[in-house]
């Protein structure tokens, strides 16, 4: 009886503590290996598409003999093709396992689950993560063979990689939570995603921009993540990166907060 009795103690200290640290563990190990499972249409296709683009970019176009500034232009465009493989996969991992769970009816299981707000937030996001940082090691593996690519400021790379892979998987978790439907999560994609991708000096310098359009590389943050991410590479930034930590860490600590808020308070989850 003392035995029984210690047990229910010690499975109600971890269940009630602060954190359930198992139970997080538990959730990002399942969402790991709900994509692991179905590999190379997560992992291997956004990494044959993204060469695709690099191709396209500097042979097609003629980009192996082309300059932004003193750097190739092939050396220019890698980081940011490796960053915006990790950004989109990041986003698709979590606003893709949320919405499926909700319409096949298996979210009740993770909200019945000893989890708090904390731990299904956090659970999520790391998944994003992880998977979005996997896709952009093998797509920098695979670009190193195409063009020079050299580590000069590791933090940046580890910074900006990371942090951007957060944003866009806490962003995934808001839209999987507000969405009822596939479509939903493409219509963000479509129209948020990708045109704040595409204008943020990817496949260009913003230097080449005038007017409101140079206005709105300047609040983008997909320009602060992808400029500093590259300057991680070529030693080269077109913002001062500092500006760029605190502007992502800001825009994540508030989407962190909206997460979290959102399954404290159970929105579009609880029938």
């Amino acid at each position: 009886m003392a035995n029984e009795n210690r047990s229910v103690g010690e499975f109600k200290s971890k269940r009630m503590g602060s954190f359930n640290w198992s139970g997080f563990r538990t959730l990002y190990e399942k969402e790991v290996r709900r994509y692991i499972k179905v590999f190379g249409q997560t992992v291997g296709a956004p990494v044959v598409t993204t060469l695709m683009f690099m191709m396209i970019f500097t042979l097609a176009l003629g980009g192996s003999g082309r300059y932004v500034g003193d750097i190739p232009y092939a050396v220019f465009l890698a980081p940011g093709l490796i960053i915006m493989s990790v950004l989109q996969n990041s986003f698709a991992n979590t606003s893709s396992s949320i919405i499926g769970s909700k319409m096949q009816g298996n979210i009740v299981d993770i909200l019945l689950a000893p989890l708090g707000a904390k731990e299904i937030a956090m659970g999520y996001a790391f998944g994003g993560i992880t998977r979005g940082v996997m896709v952009g090691c093998f797509v920098m593996i695979a670009m190193s063979f195409m063009t020079d690519v050299n580590f000069t400021h590791i933090w940046a790379i580890l910074y900006f990689g990371i942090s951007g892979a957060m944003m866009l998987s806490l962003l995934g978790v808001m839209t999987g939570i507000w969405g009822q439907r596939f479509d939903q999560t493409s219509a963000i994609n479509n129209f948020v995603i990708m045109p704040l991708s595409f204008l943020s000096g990817t496949f260009y310098s913003i230097e080449r921009l005038s007017g409101i359009w140079y206005q709105i590389s300047q609040v983008n943050p997909f320009f602060y993540l992808i400029d500093g991410f590259r300057y991680g590479f070529t030693g080269q930034a077109e913002a001062n990166p500092i500006t760029g930590v605190i502007y992502i860490l800001g825009i994540n600590i508030v989407l962190w907060t909206a997460c979290y808020r959102m399954f404290k308070s159970g929105y579009k989850l609880r029938a």
